[in-house]
């Protein structure tokens, strides 16, 4: 899907080699390591952007997922399978906890059947 690096400000020095294709990468600089406003809202817009593209990623698993299901849409959720994604969720960031993380899995998942269902032929 995404053949090289992340960069919001449009360019990639400094920048490890680019990713293979169907691979996403993006920096990580340490929180503590950041030194003025401008490398922190850089680092977040990096974030932002490789966000932005997992998101539109899954969102197209997600309609797969919508289209192999024998119900789909509202209806085919599994709350089940999502309180496990998001507890699986919550080991990878323990400072947002599941009760945050929930909130968001919600939105992403809404997000996502959302547009599958646009994109679904009439």
């Amino acid at each position: 899907m995404h053949d090289q690096v992340l960069d919001a400000a449009g360019h990639g020095a400094a920048r490890p080699a680019p990713a293979p294709p169907g691979e996403l990468r993006v920096p990580l600089p340490p929180a503590g390591a950041l030194t003025t406003l401008a490398e922190a809202r850089a680092a977040i817009d990096d974030l932002d952007a490789a966000l932005a593209a997992l998101l539109e990623h899954r969102a197209a698993l997600a309609a797969a997922v919508q289209r192999l299901k024998p119900v789909g849409g509202f209806a085919g959720r599994d709350p089940g399978r999502e309180r496990r994604i998001v507890e699986a969720m919550a080991v990878h960031a323990p400072s947002l906890g599941p009760e945050r993380l929930a909130r968001v899995m919600n939105a992403v998942i809404e997000a996502g059947l959302d547009a599958a269902e646009h994109r679904r032929p009439s």
